[in-house]
């Protein structure tokens, strides 16, 4: 069982990016999957969500900008990053599991973690 985020590079703000999570011994669809990121000094937030169905959900600060998506047949999690600004700037982890409507942004709620892909925006 395994998760591999990619995708991440060193951007402009302004400019876009689209990190990918893709699973290997799972099926990502049995699953919610959740992007997190990690600034330096920071806790590791909840950025956002897609419901094993239907549903996505984003954190405050990334909504309007960031859209999550599933590709079922490439058992892949996007995150596509548009408008990035420099407080973007993270490692960003994607994680599959099984969180309750209220803890979805809860880290440990989720079983498997991809190994994280740093994402730069310089202004």
């Amino acid at each position: 069982v395994q998760l591999q985020a990619s995708g991440g590079g060193l951007v402009q703000a302004g400019e876009s990016v689209r990190l990918s999570c893709a699973a290997s011994g799972f099926r990502l669809g049995d699953y919610g999957i959740g992007w997190f990121r990690q600034a330096p000094g920071k806790e590791r937030e909840g950025v956002s969500y897609i419901r094993s169905g239907h549903g996505t959900y984003y954190t405050d600060s990334v909504k309007g900008r960031f859209t999550i998506s599933r590709d079922t047949a490439k058992n892949t999690v996007y995150l596509q990053m548009n408008s990035l600004r420099p407080e973007d700037t993270a490692v960003y982890y994607c994680a599959a599991g099984r969180p309750v409507s209220r803890a979805r942004f809860t880290s440990s709620m989720y079983y498997y973690w991809g190994q994280g892909t740093q994402v730069t925006v310089s202004s």
